[in-house]
């Protein structure tokens, strides 16, 4: 089913619809944005009655059926369709759907706002958390950078940095010792 939908119920209406917009005929452009706003129906419906009555004998025939009685031009199924039922009611609940609509842009706007603003506290709570753990001396180092950058932005010199936090650093970064050699040189020439 999904192959035949997938030729006639779309890319051969796709094609056509093309073709229409090169032409600029208003007469095929109508007759496209109706099979278009049928088969938008089509589909969301589909999604719930596949659900329930995939079960039914010959369901995804009559699916194909239906779908190429939409495009054909001796039934006009679908310029039927939106004719007596699609216009009609759109007409009469425009204003309701179009609220509706505005309401649901607002909310899901508020609702982004809202869940970034979450989603960033999550992955701040995790980054202190992670290097509260002590995760190493990337943990130690990413706590002293944090500190320094704090102390900056408070205003503070470095050295009313709290305590309790210090700089460490590890023993693969200590002081590098003197050489042998080096030492020897200094002492010799003091001969």
């Amino acid at each position: 089913f999904m192959f035949s939908r997938l030729i006639f119920g779309t890319l051969y209406p796709a094609y056509y619809s093309y073709k229409a917009v090169k032409s600029k005929d208003i007469k095929e452009y109508v007759k496209w944005m109706m099979y278009w706003i049928i088969f938008a129906l089509f589909t969301t419906a589909e999604t719930f009655t596949d659900i329930f009555l995939c079960w039914f004998p010959f369901y995804y025939e009559l699916k194909i059926a239906f779908v190429a009685w939409l495009l054909s031009p001796y039934t006009k199924g679908s310029s039927l369709l939106y004719r007596k039922f699609v216009h009609p009611t759109l007409s009469s609940k425009e204003k309701e759907i179009d609220d509706c609509l505005i309401q649901a842009k607002d909310r899901s706007y508020d609702a982004l706002v809202h869940f970034g603003k979450r989603g960033l506290n999550v992955a701040a709570t995790a980054a202190v958390m992670a290097a509260s753990k002590g995760q190493g001396a990337l943990s130690e180092r990413l706590r002293s950078f944090s500190m320094q950058d704090l102390s900056t932005i408070r205003g503070d010199s470095s050295s009313t940095v709290p305590p309790s936090v210090t700089v460490r650093t590890s023993s693969k970064q200590s002081h590098p010792k003197p050489s042998r050699s080096a030492s020897e040189g200094t002492g010799s020439s003091g001969k």
